[in-house]
Protein backbone atom coordinates (compact mmCIF):
# COMPACT_ATOMS: atom_id res chain seq x y z
CA UNK A 1 0.00 0.00 0.00
CA UNK A 2 1.47 3.38 -1.01
CA UNK A 3 1.32 5.73 2.07
CA UNK A 4 -0.35 9.02 1.51
CA UNK A 5 2.33 11.46 2.91
CA UNK A 6 3.47 14.67 0.93
CA UNK A 7 5.89 16.97 1.83
CA UNK A 8 5.36 20.57 0.33
CA UNK A 9 8.82 22.13 -0.06
CA UNK A 10 11.49 22.16 -2.90
CA UNK A 11 10.46 18.34 -4.12
CA UNK A 12 14.10 17.14 -2.60
CA UNK A 13 11.68 14.72 -0.43
CA UNK A 14 13.73 16.47 2.90
CA UNK A 15 10.27 17.32 5.16
CA UNK A 16 13.05 19.93 7.22
CA UNK A 17 12.61 22.10 3.26
CA UNK A 18 8.84 22.10 3.91
CA UNK A 19 6.14 21.14 5.64
CA UNK A 20 4.97 17.46 6.11
CA UNK A 21 1.73 16.57 5.36
CA UNK A 22 -0.11 12.83 5.79
CA UNK A 23 -2.63 12.93 3.45
CA UNK A 24 -5.00 10.04 5.51
CA UNK A 25 -4.59 12.12 8.23
CA UNK A 26 -5.93 15.09 6.09
CA UNK A 27 -8.84 12.89 5.01
CA UNK A 28 -9.52 11.99 8.32
CA UNK A 29 -9.72 15.35 9.51
CA UNK A 30 -11.76 16.19 6.77
CA UNK A 31 -14.50 13.72 7.65
CA UNK A 32 -14.75 14.23 11.17
CA UNK A 33 -14.87 18.34 10.36
CA UNK A 34 -18.19 17.05 8.09
CA UNK A 35 -19.78 15.27 10.86
CA UNK A 36 -19.24 17.91 14.13
CA UNK A 37 -20.91 20.18 11.39
CA UNK A 38 -23.77 17.67 10.32
CA UNK A 39 -24.34 17.67 14.22
CA UNK A 40 -24.37 21.53 14.47
CA UNK A 41 -26.66 21.21 10.91
CA UNK A 42 -28.99 19.48 13.34
CA UNK A 43 -29.29 22.04 15.77
CA UNK A 44 -29.89 25.00 13.35
CA UNK A 45 -32.07 22.75 10.59
CA UNK A 46 -34.10 21.10 13.45
CA UNK A 47 -36.81 18.69 13.55
CA UNK A 48 -36.48 17.87 9.60
CA UNK A 49 -32.94 17.64 10.08
CA UNK A 50 -33.01 15.13 13.12
CA UNK A 51 -35.28 12.78 11.05
CA UNK A 52 -33.29 13.16 7.77
CA UNK A 53 -29.66 12.43 9.74
CA UNK A 54 -31.23 9.45 11.89
CA UNK A 55 -31.29 10.63 15.37
CA UNK A 56 -34.50 8.92 15.54
CA UNK A 57 -38.42 10.17 16.06
CA UNK A 58 -38.15 10.91 20.10
CA UNK A 59 -35.50 13.68 19.38
CA UNK A 60 -37.21 15.59 16.75
CA UNK A 61 -40.04 15.49 18.53
CA UNK A 62 -38.55 17.01 21.25
CA UNK A 63 -36.64 19.77 18.93
CA UNK A 64 -40.44 20.41 18.16
CA UNK A 65 -41.64 20.99 21.51
CA UNK A 66 -38.97 23.20 21.98
CA UNK A 67 -36.57 20.29 24.60
CA UNK A 68 -32.91 21.72 24.68
CA UNK A 69 -31.88 18.48 25.08
CA UNK A 70 -31.40 16.98 21.29
CA UNK A 71 -29.41 20.69 20.41
CA UNK A 72 -27.53 19.49 23.67
CA UNK A 73 -26.64 16.05 22.69
CA UNK A 74 -25.90 17.34 19.42
CA UNK A 75 -23.90 20.27 20.25
CA UNK A 76 -21.58 17.66 22.55
CA UNK A 77 -21.23 15.45 20.41
CA UNK A 78 -19.85 18.10 17.71
CA UNK A 79 -17.71 19.37 19.70
CA UNK A 80 -16.23 15.84 20.35
CA UNK A 81 -16.18 15.16 16.82
CA UNK A 82 -14.86 18.39 16.12
CA UNK A 83 -11.91 17.97 18.83
CA UNK A 84 -11.65 14.66 16.82
CA UNK A 85 -11.27 16.26 13.60
CA UNK A 86 -8.59 18.66 15.25
CA UNK A 87 -6.19 15.98 16.01
CA UNK A 88 -6.00 14.44 12.93
CA UNK A 89 -5.49 17.65 11.55
CA UNK A 90 -2.47 18.06 14.09
CA UNK A 91 -1.27 14.65 13.39
CA UNK A 92 -1.57 15.34 9.37
CA UNK A 93 1.00 18.53 10.04
CA UNK A 94 -1.78 21.44 9.08
CA UNK A 95 -2.04 22.15 13.07
CA UNK A 96 0.29 22.74 15.90
CA UNK A 97 0.96 19.89 17.95
CA UNK A 98 -1.47 18.47 20.54
CA UNK A 99 -0.60 17.05 23.25
CA UNK A 100 -0.91 13.36 23.62
CA UNK A 101 -1.11 13.08 19.88
CA UNK A 102 0.11 9.80 19.09
CA UNK A 103 -2.21 8.22 21.79
CA UNK A 104 -5.30 10.24 21.22
CA UNK A 105 -5.21 9.13 17.37
CA UNK A 106 -4.98 5.57 18.65
CA UNK A 107 -8.22 6.12 20.54
CA UNK A 108 -9.79 7.99 18.02
CA UNK A 109 -9.37 5.14 15.64
CA UNK A 110 -10.41 2.69 18.25
CA UNK A 111 -13.55 4.28 19.08
CA UNK A 112 -14.84 5.02 15.49
CA UNK A 113 -13.63 1.32 14.80
CA UNK A 114 -15.70 -0.30 17.83
CA UNK A 115 -18.87 1.19 17.38
CA UNK A 116 -18.27 -0.29 13.85
CA UNK A 117 -17.86 -3.47 15.36
CA UNK A 118 -20.76 -3.25 17.71
CA UNK A 119 -22.93 -2.85 14.72
CA UNK A 120 -24.40 -7.13 15.58
CA UNK A 121 -25.06 -5.93 19.02
CA UNK A 122 -27.19 -3.03 18.38
CA UNK A 123 -29.10 -4.92 15.51
CA UNK A 124 -30.20 -7.11 17.80
CA UNK A 125 -30.97 -4.84 20.76
CA UNK A 126 -32.11 -2.23 18.33
CA UNK A 127 -31.51 0.91 20.26
CA UNK A 128 -34.71 2.48 20.78
CA UNK A 129 -35.74 5.43 17.74
CA UNK A 130 -32.98 3.94 15.63
CA UNK A 131 -34.05 2.17 12.18
CA UNK A 132 -31.99 -0.90 11.12
CA UNK A 133 -30.91 1.32 8.27
CA UNK A 134 -29.69 4.03 10.36
CA UNK A 135 -27.69 1.61 12.54
CA UNK A 136 -26.06 0.17 8.99
CA UNK A 137 -25.32 3.26 7.43
CA UNK A 138 -23.91 4.76 10.44
CA UNK A 139 -21.81 1.78 11.26
CA UNK A 140 -20.68 1.71 8.01
CA UNK A 141 -19.86 5.52 8.26
CA UNK A 142 -17.35 5.49 11.09
CA UNK A 143 -15.87 2.33 9.82
CA UNK A 144 -14.70 4.63 7.18
CA UNK A 145 -13.55 7.48 9.59
CA UNK A 146 -12.10 4.41 11.76
CA UNK A 147 -9.93 2.66 8.59
CA UNK A 148 -8.68 6.61 7.79
CA UNK A 149 -8.06 7.47 11.50
CA UNK A 150 -5.83 4.07 12.28
CA UNK A 151 -4.33 3.85 8.46
CA UNK A 152 -2.91 7.67 8.92
CA UNK A 153 -2.00 7.28 12.51
CA UNK A 154 0.17 4.49 11.09
CA UNK A 155 1.81 5.98 7.99
CA UNK A 156 2.57 8.48 10.82
CA UNK A 157 3.68 6.93 13.52
CA UNK A 158 7.16 7.56 13.51
CA UNK A 159 6.96 11.23 12.57
CA UNK A 160 4.38 11.58 15.61
CA UNK A 161 6.43 9.99 18.14
CA UNK A 162 9.10 12.24 17.62
CA UNK A 163 7.29 15.31 17.54
CA UNK A 164 8.51 16.42 14.68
Amino acid sequence: MRSQVTVIGNGSGDSSSGQYRNGWLLTAGILSGIGAAMHLGCIVGGPSWYRFFGAGERMARLSEQGSPEPAIVAAVIAIIVGIWSAYALSGAGLLPRLPLLRPALVLISAIYLIRAAALPIMLVYLVPGRSAEFLIWSSVTVLIFGIVYAVGTRTAWSRLASGR
